[in-house]
């Protein structure tokens, strides 16, 4: 196991609600030794002791579920080290030459090509492993610039393209639930689901985020890896195993068989922004009056896709991946609508609504609604409604990726095919909203969302 993490991009967003949290998880389960060390690195003049108190500030707030000796172990065994990407001498400073490091580059992609040849200049130890934040690139074709340039000095088995998704309890559950419940396998094909929704929207607006996301906006920032990711996982054929291997030649079989779009223009696509609002009773601005938005950009903060799959199991059902910020509600779910049964021997005044299986991935719970008869002077249909809700899991997402990154398990980590085939699926998209086929609408904040979106379940 790995015994020294770098992160560059130490003063961060994601380090100081994910990383930092993630290893006073990793801390307080048992998995760091007294020998950890975190050497945190970005372009800030800091000293270490500057570093650690803006380290226990940010744990204070994102791991107060963690006991305070863990996070006070943490900060204890960060060093820190001004970093500058165009200086050999301060990036090998950050890596150091002796034993093994993991170094997570928590960086926009616009400056991966930079801090990947920063760290090849600097020959990593033998046995180390690089980390990269999503999205991996801005397009497919610099994915797969991206992956000539990380193969030029690494092993495939050495680079871990993360997406903190597929280390969520519930998507784990989705697995066991699909492929361990006799019951459910077999009706897991088109035959009896006609749709599948994966949903991640958010009352949240842009909280002071346009540095990061004016750039990339929710298609790339959620649907191209995290839905995209509980897609390869709803769909893809039972894996022989769960081993590295087997898990990510069936995801990549599903993103393989995405049948690409002639046309990314309704129904298949939708695209739009929010305006100013109300959520919970506070003012939201428009999107464009927020500090930092380049209202040029047209980036949106709604991204609707509806996708087919070519393939013998899922012919005729249809996949629609949808995110948003700024609406009235958060709803972060996995839907399975099952088909009508063929005929109903009741006489009602209108059809039952379809059976559901909703898996919560924010709550993380699992839910099943079933249709059935009541009194049999009616014969009427009333919902029947089973829930089972998770314990809470021993590490967070970022507690569980960090484990694989130090232990070197590599399974839920996103393979270099596998990232050049999620930009070939979403390459028409792009390209049509570039060209303005697909029209930027609009909706307040604090609604449902723009006009004419499909009504929740």
């Amino acid at each position: 196991m790995i015994e020294r993490l770098t992160i560059f991009g130490a003063t961060g967003d994601l380090t100081g609600r994910y990383l930092l949290p993630g290893l006073a998880a990793l801390r307080a389960a048992g998995y760091l030794s007294d020998e950890f060390q975190l050497i945190a690195a970005s372009r800030e003049d800091w000293t270490d002791e500057q570093y650690r108190e803006h380290a226990a500030e940010w744990l204070e707030r994102s791991a107060s579920n963690v006991p305070a000796s863990a996070r006070r172990d943490v900060v204890t065994a960060t060093r820190y080290h001004k970093l500058d990407l165009a200086d050999p001498a301060s990036v090998a400073a950050c890596i150091g030459r002796a034993e093994p490091v993991a170094v997570y580059l928590a960086l926009p992609p616009s400056v991966f090509h930079a801090a990947i040849n920063a760290v090849r200049q600097a020959r990593l130890p033998t046995g180390s492993r690089l980390v990269l934040e999503k999205p991996f690139g801005e397009n497919l074709r610099d994915a797969i610039e991206l992956n000539h340039q990380l193969a030029e000095f690494l092993d495939e088995g050495e680079i871990f393209r993360v997406d903190h998704f597929v280390a969520m309890t519930t998507v784990q559950t989705l697995l066991g639930t699909r492929l361990a419940n006799r019951i459910f396998e077999s009706l897991w094909n088109s035959s009896h689901i006609a749709e599948i929704e994966i949903v991640w929207e958010e009352s949240l607006a842009l909280e002071g985020r346009a540095g990061y996301y004016d750039g990339v906006g929710a298609l790339k920032d959620m649907l191209q890896n995290h839905l995209l990711q509980i897609l390869c996982l709803v769909a893809m054929e039972p894996p022989l195993s769960v081993s590295e291997r087997d898990l990510r030649d069936r995801k990549v079989d599903v993103l393989r068989s995405v049948r690409l779009m002639e046309s990314a223009g309704d129904p298949a696509t939708r695209r739009a922004r929010y305006t100013a609002g109300r959520i919970d009773g506070h003012d939201i601005p428009s999107y464009v009056d927020e500090e930092g938005v380049d209202p040029a950009r047209a980036t949106e903060t709604f991204a609707e896709v509806r996708l087919e799959l070519d393939n013998w199991r899922w012919s005729g059902t249809a996949f629609r991946l949808r995110s948003a910020k700024a609406l009235a509600a958060d709803r972060k779910e996995v839907v399975i609508h099952f088909r009508p049964v063929p005929h109903l021997p009741i006489d009602t005044p209108q059809d039952p609504p379809p059976n559901l299986l909703r898996f919560g991935l924010e709550p993380e719970d699992l839910t099943l609604e079933l249709t059935g008869a009541g009194p049999h002077a009616r014969f009427s249909l009333v919902p029947l409604i089973l829930r089972a809700r998770h314990e809470p899991a021993e590490l967070p997402p970022y507690g569980r990726l960090l484990l694989d990154v130090l232990t070197g398990e590599t399974a839920l980590s996103i393979r270099g095919d596998e990232a050049e085939e999620s930009w070939r699926v979403l390459s028409p998209v792009l390209d049509a909203w570039a060209k303005g086929a697909v029209p930027l609408a609009e909706y307040p904040a604090g609604s449902s969302g723009p006009v004419q979106a499909p009504r929740h379940s």
